[in-house]
């Protein structure tokens, strides 16, 4: 039987309190009172309005099951039934165009466009791996999968093939001369990649030099320019890294050196506490939470067996690079971490309210992961997540604009609740009902906007704040219509 202990009008779990105040709140400048109060506030403010939310889905399927019920006909009569989901407010009129700037939107939400992963959040392992996979090895993951073919003896089995290795060798040159092109010849060809006075000069195996011909995707390099550990190249904003390594088992084969090309993949990932996982009480939620903590403080570990051998896994470090004109700079070491929260169904009895019934787990996932948001906001861990200075949550399964007001509502108190820091809140929205308003969710789409006026600004009405459209993307809601 679950321990609790009485906070308020609340009844925690003991094992929750505990993880909260003693390991979440310290560094966060927020008293264990004042963030007990406040939760109570919320939970017992919106559990009524988040209940009549979920009464009108039931309707709502009722109405539906109904109508199918007395029309069993087919094909449907499309006309017929979009006047009855309109009649229902299934379908709800389409709003007003608008526009909404942002501030404080990371380059992976705002610009960046790559690869997103989805991660249960209850394991460290796979937590920690899908954040360390902003950065990859195009070898390893050509050598590993059937994007090489097995044919011509390049068979995967057994161990390292080298009719298979020269087959990835050759794919990764062919990648680089269609996004990294050189004004003469081909990188098949490079004998040498050396930097001098700022330009990238590959030297060809008949010995002519020759350069990139958009010289401006060159933009950094480690380890002395005449004799590189690896070359950086960019395009369309994502990075490439020719890793050079004459002993290394395939760069001492190699005429330029080159061991491995590293590319620049999940630019983000989604921490999931929703779908991936089953957090059934208040010590799955606990494991779950503790992990955010630890990837927003930098400092989760797990331990993973290597044969007879275990290893400890850790958030990669930033990457360092020497800039072209002899700058020191350094890249986004791991994925941009955004954190799934449970949508407005389910219950979890972690918490009791004062009726003692189970609270709804959204709220304390709302609470619960922005308050631990903070640790990296304030900058007290090992690593940044956001150098913006927000916190990205995905918000699932919203069943209309209803649906989604409240869940602005819910993200505008808890704001205001952690807010003693700057503290922005951005949200991912999974739109499940297909409704007409006005950013015309015609599919199940998603959105990042901006705080507590996100839902506002979809719903059309006029609560934008002004912001640097130089700094930040616009968006605008017959943009959005058009790309879904």
């Amino acid at each position: 039987m679950t321990e609790r202990v009485n906070i308020g009008r609340l009844q925690v779990a003991r094992v929750l309190r505990d993880f909260i105040e003693q390991e979440a709140l310290p560094g966060t400048s927020i008293s264990a009172d004042a963030f007990w109060s406040g939760l109570d506030g919320i939970i017992h403010d919106l559990s009524g309005r988040n209940q009549e939310l979920l009464d009108t889905r039931e309707d709502i399927q009722a109405k539906i099951d109904t109508w199918h019920d007395a029309h069993p006909d087919r094909p449907i009569d499309q006309a017929a039934y979009k006047a009855f989901l309109k009649e229902i407010d299934y379908l709800v009129p389409e709003g007003d165009d608008f526009a909404v700037d942002t501030q404080n939107v990371d380059d992976e939400i705002a610009w960046m466009s790559g690869p997103q992963l989805v991660v249960p959040m209850m394991n460290a392992r796979y937590a920690l791996n899908a954040a360390n996979a902003r950065w990859g090895s195009l070898y390893d993951a050509l050598y590993g999968t059937d994007a090489i073919s097995e044919h011509d003896g390049a068979t995967r089995g057994g161990g390292y093939n080298p009719a298979r290795g020269a087959k990835v060798i050759g794919y990764a040159r062919d990648f680089l001369d269609a996004h990294f092109p050189l004004e003469h010849g081909s990188h098949r060809d490079v004998a040498k990649y050396v930097v001098v006075h700022g330009r990238l000069v590959p030297t060809l195996a008949d010995g002519t030099e020759t350069e990139l011909k958009a010289s401006s995707e060159f933009v950094g390099y480690t380890g002395d320019g005449l004799d590189p550990a690896s070359i950086l190249l960019r395009h369309n904003g994502i990075h490439a890294e020719i890793m050079i390594d004459r002993s290394h088992p395939i760069g001492k084969d190699d005429a330029a050196g080159a061991c491995d090309v590293v590319l620049e993949a999940a630019l983000t990932t989604i921490m999931d506490l929703e779908d991936s996982i089953a957090a059934v009480d208040a010590e799955d939620k606990v494991a779950a939470y503790r992990n955010w903590l630890g990837l927003m403080k930098g400092d989760l570990a797990a331990d993973v067996p290597k044969g007879d051998k275990v290893i400890e896994r850790r958030l990669n470090p930033d990457r360092r690079y020497t800039s072209p004109t002899g700058q020191e700079f350094t890249l986004h070491g791991r994925s941009l971490m955004l954190v799934r929260n449970v949508g407005h169904l389910m219950r979890n009895d972690a918490i009791l309210d004062e009726s003692g019934q189970p609270v709804f787990e959204g709220m304390l996932d709302s609470v619960i992961t922005s308050m631990i948001a903070l640790h990296d906001i304030k900058g007290d861990g090992a690593y940044k997540n956001s150098r913006a200075g927000s916190v990205y949550i995905v918000k699932p399964k919203m069943h209309g604009p209803a649906e989604a007001a409240f869940a602005d509502k819910l993200f505008a108190l808890s704001m205001e609740h952690l807010d003693d820091s700057p503290l922005h809140a951005f949200a991912q929205l999974e739109f499940f009902q297909f409704n007409q308003n006005s950013l015309a969710m015609h599919s199940p789409g998603q959105i990042a906007l901006f705080d507590e006026y996100l839902l506002g600004v979809i719903l059309g009405h006029d609560k934008t704040k002004p912001g640097s459209r130089d700094q930040q993307p616009a968006f605008h809601s017959a943009d959005m219509a058009r790309n879904g």
